[in-house]
């Protein structure tokens, strides 16, 4: 009993205080601050690390509040948005709720859309479906110029934080908003001295993004598919071939390349419709500045690295010593 008065004695203490705070509730659609609440977090830590971001004003009479709400123990850890003006009565009940928490999404270079919908549609609480129309989004098309029936290849990779009830198109927005803030005038300047468009060049990134395994091999990967398209060669890319299956696959068999698409580049000359999946920055800068080599072939070696070559003799032979190089390993 006398423990509870010291409680109401407290939170009127609060309220004589701090009465604007404790009421609040701000606009829920005007971002504040961001604070982290680290999982074991006591409410002290909490209070401290709200009022070092001015979401609240004074973490002792935060701590009275809570305590006379009989909540002080139940806070949920995460990323949070708080609205401007919150009040005591909002931020308590987002921590406790978890109401607020960003939900943090990570898309690595290489995904496609078949990868990117799930992870997405997943963390947004939202359905495969609308992901998949909000990538359709024709305002955005036209925008950015992007002649296929989709924006594959132009949500740019990175890891993302969405508040609490972000929809699928204000999620996609938002990766297409981080692919035009990635996008330099160099690269501008790059598309127009090749005579390409920035699809071409976001198509060839996807598929060097695709190829790479070793960082260093991005411009060279990217100078044997641009010097391919030159001579009007058939790029023959695996990943093309991949991505026009209606099933992943991990390796491409003789059978595959008989897909009718035209992203099979084994039956088609030159670049594919479009992206085959969202490259990084590095790969669309290697797209953009390929290495000044005649290299025309390369083949996969067993540590993730390709051999280069000018001929297809040449290409026979590498072939050739990578083979004998795996039966030796095996013995």
């Amino acid at each position: 009993m006398k423990r509870r008065i010291l409680l109401l004695a407290a939170l009127g203490l609060a309220v004589w205080f701090a009465y604007g705070e404790i009421g609040g509730g701000g606009d829920a659609n005007v971002a504040s601050e961001r604070v982290v609440i680290p999982k074991g977090a006591s409410m002290r830590a909490a209070a401290d690390s709200l009022a070092a971001h001015d979401v609240i004003g004074s973490p002792t009479l935060f701590r009275w509040y809570t305590a006379a709400a009989g909540r002080e123990r139940i806070i949920k850890p995460g990323t949070y948005q708080f609205p401007s003006g919150a009040g005591y009565a909002y931020v308590l009940d987002a921590l406790v709720t978890g109401r607020g928490i960003m939900r943090t999404v990570v898309i690595p270079e290489g995904f496609d859309l078949r990868d990117i919908a799930p992870v997405l549609a997943k963390a947004l609480s939202v359905s495969e479906d609308s992901v998949r129309v909000a990538v359709t989004d024709t305002t955005w098309r036209r925008k950015l110029n992007v002649p296929a029936p989709s924006l594959e290849g132009y949500l740019f990779p990175a890891t993302y934080a969405f508040t609490d009830g972000t929809t699928a198109r204000e999620a996609v927005n938002a990766m297409l908003e981080r692919f035009e803030s990635v996008w330099t005038p160099e690269w501008d300047a790059r598309v127009k001295a090749m005579a390409i468009s920035r699809h071409d060049a976001m198509t060839m990134a996807s598929i060097v993004e695709k190829e790479a395994r070793k960082p260093e091999e991005r411009a060279l990967i990217s100078a044997v598919y641009w010097n391919r398209v030159k001579k009007g060669m058939r790029l023959q890319a695996d990943p093309t071939v991949q991505y026009a299956l209606p099933q992943h696959v991990d390796r491409v068999f003789y059978k595959d390349l008989e897909v009718e698409s035209q992203y099979n580049t084994y039956k088609y000359l030159g670049l594919p419709p479009g992206p085959i999946a969202s490259p990084g920055a590095a790969s669309i800068a290697a797209a953009l500045a390929p290495a000044d080599v005649p290299y025309l072939f390369f083949v996969a070696r067993a540590d993730g690295g390709h051999e280069f070559r000018t001929t297809f003799a040449e290409h026979q032979q590498a072939i050739a010593t990578i083979k004998r190089a795996k039966r030796r390993a095996t013995r």
